[in-house]
């Protein structure tokens, strides 16, 4: 009976999801009711789904059309027909970021209801057939008194349901004052919804309306008539069925391309190859995939054709078509990948091909598909309030003290020595963590659709331009629409743009082909980097956890770095399985203590699961399950709706079977906890044989050209380390790192042979129009040749011009910048010329004689630190007393067993819960020599000396050694000082600013 109710996706507004506003529907006897979140269908395919099948209500959906939260009218769907109107008009208005017109188009196969307020207002008189006037509770005391009453045809019932409690209506005042910005004791009255917004029993209902009956015979006709319906979860796929014409000519092309491109995948192919191309092909046909890969295919041509360079990973790895066509670069015969894996025969909905592009190359790529095929819209995700941003929030609203919301926000509080204020903070934060709070992008999902995306949704226009649905992946899979997996990543970038920049600064250097990955797996210097840890800046496995893995693992070809990259995985480390593969790869007697049949089955992994596939080969052939059923438990062990449902029934083929066969329950008790705790973490091993290849690139690059792949890396956002971990990792390389320079800097990074020059834009509050118009002048004028020559050809403020002094990007001059920005400050005022227009007639310079300025290193790291973040002096160099005597990190594996004391540089540290639920934490550092070394702390030393900052520390601890990776257990560390700037500590120091 309720035309009008909200959950949670009236964002920033609602208190409570679908299942709450069911079971309150539930709970007062009402059997139909209409879901209108405001502006928003987020939740609409939801409640279809679950109203009826678990809870016996009749499901209506609509909109809540509002300005702001002025509500101008409500829009119910009669048929799927009117739910695709209503969300046309939503995203339309969305899209254009206007504001709804007091009266509605005329929306065919919708009702539209008018708030009686909005209608008395207006003094509206015409009413389309399908328009409405709705009365609330609230109204009744005033309908008698206007003419509206007359028209009783047109009366319905509207009460919007927003609250169930007087905590949701706190809950709901909270978000409205976030969403304004203000104090909760300063929000307006017409900002927030009214406590009386609430659902009543049928009866009490009814009672209300006693002296009203046809308002709500007309309100019940309305709903009755009303049914917006989907099939869910039946194995649908509403993606495009057709790349091309028909489905005979799909199919003809697949094959067509398959057998065209075979030979040049497998030049001498055997009967087996040519088994498994004409199995694959049979099961994509049989399941309508065809589409699937050709759409596919079409987008990496496109990328082939821009020479934008492309992964294809994940499960698709497994499959020979798509390495065949050029979708993937890794051959599942060799890698021994079960196509099963990808696709089976249980399977209803589409695979996943996850594609990986450059982040500069995905947009156009992106733009190519939406040109390409219509129906076709990003997929939208919603991001959710988390509890210590919640409670940041909430402490503004409470007006309470920066500390005071510093210390709730970290954490670093005593339940019991909080105020009244403060703990409502907690209270609230934790009731409103989870509430989704704005919708935003998947981070690589597109929909190419069989029929228009507003079938299901509305959509909303993020900056990048391309419409994004406001449902999530997956209420979407559930409906039938499944994505493409179109994802961006730096590590491909690092390649093309190190390429090019070797081209520059090495035109005579020849560089290997990246395609000839074989050269690279067989280079004994490539695999020395693995076997030594020394990755930093590789795309995937540069992390300290990673290093320490491969110093274990003696990790030295393809194969160990493929299996490394799935062990690290939880899983497998939490089930102690990652130990157990280290020791019986370093140790072949080890491997004798392994089952049997599974040393016989993961022969290539020592009888060790290490990837999702490893589960399919247990499945099959050690416990005589189907492919087909052995991947239905990869799939329900990896959390999948597609198994749900499935997994009991499995395990108990897989028991049984496992008992004919003979093993003991012991052992099938042993193995099938393996695959409970190993199988939802684990990657595929297509994924990680596809990103190998691409480490293995950057490998190369960073052997033989490591100054230039540093400078890639650098000039596409580094990595897992800061920017000044990377700038030690190129003076380690041999490279001169210099601060910016006018002359010499480009906005990203330079390299000039062994010197670098770091980027103007890695300058803080220089502003982008000074660096365009710096670069722009350069290009077209030359070099500039003095600070008066660049004041004639810039226009630029004394804040900004003070800045490229500050960093000394005038250093060319051979004057000190103390000098120069003196003479700045006469020759500018403090203001920007209102013109950029070139002078014709360069002006007579003054010039001044000024005294001698004292020039300090110190105040030139404190320079950079403020201007860069970071010093390019060493932070040894700028310790404020001298270091005692210490060990050295290239020395501690003399010194395991004994307690030492080692100076470092705090790089990265990480926090770990252990069983108990306090901390551990794992640390790597540089010491003085800019060699690295790592640390652990026990929960003790974790809570007693925890790292909030970074600079340098002295270590105090245990040098240990685990399968030739050494490390420290620290007991203590203490940061060590800094000295501080002369400028603010020593009046005698003659400059000041």
């Amino acid at each position: 009976m309720y035309l009008n109710c909200h959950t949670y996706y009236s964002l920033r507004y609602g208190t409570f999801p679908v299942q709450a506003l069911c079971e309150l529907a539930q709970s007062n006897g009402v059997e139909s009711l209409a879901l209108t979140d405001i502006n928003n269908t987020s939740a609409c395919l939801e409640f279809i789904k679950i109203a009826k099948k678990d809870y016996g209500i009749d499901p209506l959906v609509g909109i809540d059309f509002r300005n702001g939260v002025d509500q101008q009218y409500v829009g119910i769907a009669k048929n799927n027909s009117g739910f695709r109107k209503l969300n046309e008009h939503l995203s339309a208005y969305l899209h254009a970021e206007r504001a709804f017109e007091p009266d509605a188009p005329a929306l065919q196969d919708c009702y539209i209801i008018y708030p009686f307020e909005k209608v008395a207002q207006r003094k509206k008189k015409d009413f389309r057939e399908n328009e409405f006037i709705g009365i609330s509770i609230a109204d009744l005391r005033k309908l008698p008194f206007w003419t509206y009453r007359h028209l009783e045809d047109k009366l319905v019932f509207l009460q919007s349901v927003s609250f169930r409690s007087k905590r949701d209506f706190n809950a709901h005042r909270l978000l409205r004052a976030i969403d304004n910005n203000t104090l909760l004791s300063k929000l307006p009255e017409r900002e927030q919804g009214s406590f009386a917004d609430r659902m009543l029993p049928q009866e009490k209902l009814t009672a209300h309306f006693q002296n009203f009956p046809h308002i709500l015979k007309n309100t019940e006709k309305l709903m009755q008539s009303c049914k917006v319906d989907f099939e869910f979860g039946k194995g649908q796929n509403r993606n495009l069925l057709l790349a091309g014409t028909s489905k005979e000519e799909d199919e003809e092309k697949l094959k067509r391309l398959c057998y065209e491109r075979l030979p040049s995948r497998y030049p001498n192919a055997n009967k087996d190859v040519f088994d498994r191309v004409e199995r694959e092909l049979s099961s994509i046909i049989k399941l309508n995939f065809v589409s699937f890969f050709l759409i596919n295919l079409d987008i990496v041509e496109y990328a082939k054709s821009r020479n934008y360079p492309f992964i294809g990973r994940g499960s698709g790895a497994n499959s020979v078509v798509a390495y065949v066509l050029g979708i993937t670069n890794v051959d599942p015969i060799e890698l021994d990948l079960y196509f099963e894996r990808f696709i089976n025969e249980s399977r209803n909905s589409p695979p996943d091909f996850d594609i990986d592009f450059s982040w500069k190359d995905r947009n156009d790529v992106t733009a190519y598909i939406f040109k390409t095929y219509s129906n076709t819209a990003l997929m939208g995700t919603y991001v959710t309030f988390k509890r210590r941003a919640v409670a940041r929030e909430l402490g503004k609203v409470f007006g309470l003290p920066k500390e005071e919301i510093d210390k709730l926000s970290a954490g670093h509080f005593k339940y019991k020595e909080l105020d009244e204020l403060q703990t409502l903070v907690l209270r609230y934060s934790a009731l409103i963590e989870g509430f989704p709070n704005y919708l935003s992008v998947h981070s690589g999902g597109i929909l190419i659709l069989n029929d228009s995306v507003y079938n299901y949704t509305g959509t909303f226009l993020p900056p990048k331009g391309f419409i994004t649905t406001q449902i999530d992946m997956n209420i979407a899979e559930e409906v039938g629409i499944h994505k493409f997996d179109i994802l961006a990543q730096r590590g491909l970038s690092k390649i093309t743009d190190a390429i090019e920049i070797i081209k520059v600064n090495q035109p005579d250097a020849e560089v290997e082909e990246m395609e000839n990955i074989s050269v690279f797996k067989n280079d004994p210097e490539i695999n020395k980097l693995l076997r030594t840890g020394d990755c930093m800046g590789v795309f995937y496995i540069e992390s300290p956890a990673m290093r320490g893995l491969f110093l274990k693992l003696q990790t030295d070809n393809y194969l160990n770095l493929v299996a490394a990259s799935s062990i690290i995985r939880p899983g497998i480390s939490n089930g102690g399985m990652k130990e157990e593969y280290i020791r019986r790869h370093r140790d072949p007697e080890r491997r004798k203590q392994g089952h049997p049949v599974m040393l016989e089955i993961l022969e290539d992994t020592y009888g060790v699961m290490v990837y999702q596939e490893d589960v399919m080969k247990i499945a099959h052939k050690f416990a005589g399950l189907s492919f087909d059923d052995a991947d239905v438990l990869r799939r329900g062990m990896s959390g999948k709706k597609t198994s749900k449902g499935k997994i009991e029934l499995i395990e108990q083929n897989f028991r049984n079977n496992c008992r004919e066969k003979g093993y003991s329950e012991n052992i099938i008790n042993e193995v099938w906890e393996q695959i409970s705790s190993f199988a939802g973490y684990a990657f595929p091993k297509g994924h990680s044989a596809s990103y190998a290849v691409e480490s293995y690139q950057s490998l190369y690059l960073k052997k033989y050209f490591p100054l230039e792949f540093m400078v890639a890396a650098l000039n596409n956002g580094g990595g897992f380390y800061s920017v000044e971990t990377y700038i030690e990792e190129i003076r380690k390389c041999g490279g001169i790192v210099h601060a910016p320079c006018i002359n010499k800097s480009d906005h990203p990074n330079t390299i000039y042979g062994k010197e670098i020059y770091l980027g103007l834009g890695y300058i803080k509050e220089l502003e982008a129009k000074a660096v365009q118009q710096i670069l722009e002048n350069r290009q077209f004028f030359g070099d500039f040749k003095s600070l008066d020559d660049f004041i004639d050809r810039i226009s630029v403020s004394i804040e900004q011009l003070s800045i490229l002094l500050k960093i000394d990007a005038f250093r060319f001059t051979g004057l000190d910048k103390h000098h120069l920005l003196w003479k700045a400050h006469f020759k500018l005022s403090k203001t920007k010329r209102k013109t950029s227009q070139a002078v014709l007639f360069k002006p007579e310079h003054k010039d001044f004689d000024l005294p001698e300025f004292e020039y300090s290193r110190l105040i030139e790291a404190y320079d950079q630190m403020e201007l860069l973040g970071f010093p390019l002096s060493s932070h040894f160099d700028l310790l404020k007393n001298p270091m005692k005597p210490s060990v050295k990190a290239k020395n501690l594996q003399q010194y395991i067993g004994k307690e030492i004391e080692i100076y470092g540089n705090l790089i990265v540290a990480k926090k770990t819960p252990t069983a108990n639920g306090k901390y551990m934490c794992f640390s790597t550092f540089y010491d003085q020599d800019s060699e690295i070394f790592d640390i652990v702390q026990f929960p003790a030393s974790a809570e007693k000396y925890p790292l909030y900052s970074k600079g340098i520390y002295l270590c105090r601890g245990t040098v240990v050694e685990e399968l030739d990776y050494v490390s420290i257990n620290v007991q203590w560390l203490s940061r060590q000082e800094t000295a501080p700037d002369p400028r603010f500590t020593d009046k005698s120091f003659k400059v000041k600013f």
